[in-house]
């Protein structure tokens, strides 16, 4: 684990994931690709691919998610995957999408596309309720929409292009 500043990271701290041992020496004529996602430390090459952890007090890596999706709302740090996982955690909700979308004052807010399971149709202060016992309340979505499947490649990874075309084409008061 690497810290903000590329230096190794300490129990408590939450860092940049990062694997050493047999790691490529670069990309092909792309030095910036390269240096994002390789590093030197102490005279060791390590490949950091852009997941966030935090390392426990008895060694063990809690993986919080990839870096590039983070919402940064009102300076705190939200996990999409974390949200994701407590809307899931809803008996109408079927699948979830998490994204921050552009706010004024928090500069980004929480926003959630979800999927209803067949045959529910979804209280949404509900869900909200329910996500609100399962995190802290900053982490929860300010918007959601209801749509009809999330947007997913053929390996199942989130669509967030789609996501946030939605959002944007959807606006909510």
């Amino acid at each position: 684990m690497l810290d903000y500043h590329g230096c190794p990271a300490g129990p408590g701290q939450v860092g940049r994931l990062a694997r050493g041992g047999h790691v490529a020496l670069g990309y092909c004529v792309d030095r910036a690709r390269t240096a994002e996602v390789l590093a030197v430390v102490v005279g060791k090459r390590y490949a950091v691919p852009g997941d966030l952890a935090r390392i426990e007090a008895d060694g063990s890596v809690t993986l919080l998610g990839r870096g590039n999706t983070c919402v940064n709302s009102g300076s705190e740090k939200v996990f999409p995957e974390e949200v994701e996982s407590a809307l899931k955690s809803h008996p109408d909700v079927f699948d979830a999408l998490v994204i921050g979308v552009a706010d004024e004052r928090l500069g980004q807010r929480v926003a959630a596309l979800v999927q209803p399971r067949e045959g529910r149709v979804p209280d949404l202060a509900a869900i909200e309720a329910h996500v609100r016992g399962q995190i802290a309340g900053y982490k929860a979505p300010r918007s959601i929409w209801l749509v009809d499947a999330i947007s997913r490649g053929p390996a199942g990874k989130p669509d967030y292009g789609w996501a946030h075309r939605y959002a944007a084409s959807h606006p909510v008061a």
